[in-house]
């Protein structure tokens, strides 16, 4: 098994770093030809707008949207949850998203850099103990569609869901010190 990380903007090396741990082979994916024979796929937090322009400009964007429509399993995290939800509040208008998921983000969605936060949540699918999600510039999750599957909630508001094999937070799990989230991702079916 291999899972590629976007690597074009944002903390892909932390998720590398995670991935690698657990034994997981890893390959940076910058350019449309390193997709090919992934069994997975990372697509990390950053800036929604910066990685959406630079995956078109590298010709990537296209090849994502097929790959993720394949059923290939995928995390997206913070920003990685924007670009694999089918709606986008308060981005650009020439923004993209990839419709993987059926889930309206708002970007920035909890406010500015310095209105980031850390909050334990209980996430059932991964048990005791509470895991700690590290939230900076996080969007919200504002809509989730009837198939969407809710994996936890912060303060009324869903923060890790999933649908198919496609599954998003709006934290950064790579930065828990805690390696629950991206072992539960590499427990899942590959080709959904």
């Amino acid at each position: 098994m291999t899972t590629g990380v976007l690597a074009l903007q944002g903390a892909f090396a932390l998720h590398e770093q995670v991935l690698r741990s657990l034994g997981e082979p890893t390959v940076q994916v910058r350019r449309p030809e390193h997709l090919d024979g992934l069994d997975r796929l990372v697509i990390p937090g950053g800036e929604s707008t910066t990685i959406t322009m630079l995956a078109e400009r590298t010709g990537l964007i296209e090849p994502l949207a097929e790959l993720v429509r394949s059923g290939l399993p995928v995390l997206g995290t913070c920003a990685g949850a924007i670009l694999l939800g089918s709606r986008i509040l308060d981005g650009r208008p020439d923004q993209r998203c990839l419709g993987a998921i059926d889930i309206t983000t708002r970007r920035n969605g909890y406010g500015r850099q310095v209105e980031s936060f850390t909050a334990q949540l209980e996430v059932p699918v991964l048990g005791p103990p509470p895991f700690r999600a590290v939230c900076i510039r996080a969007p919200l999750l504002e809509e989730v569609g009837a198939g969407v599957e809710v994996l936890a909630w912060l303060e009324g508001r869903p923060v890790l869901a999933r649908q198919g094999a496609i599954m998003v937070s709006t934290f950064h799990p790579e930065l828990a010190d805690d390696v629950r989230l991206h072992e539960h991702f590499l427990g899942v079916d590959v080709r959904v």
